[in-house]
């Protein structure tokens, strides 16, 4: 069962995405590198709860 997770900028912490993830097979928190609009560069964006 995959469930809604929200990705959050690591420096501007404006929350920018939301995606999906198994919970059974991933138990960490995602981390991806991704377009921030507001920061308007690449940075590090993580799984909020």
């Amino acid at each position: 069962m995959a469930d809604k997770v929200i990705l959050t900028c690591s420096e501007c912490l404006s929350r920018n995405y939301v995606t999906t993830k198994n919970k059974k097979t991933n138990t960490q928190r995602l981390e991806v590198k991704k377009y921030c609009p507001k920061c308007g560069k690449h940075t590090l964006h993580k799984e909020t709860k």
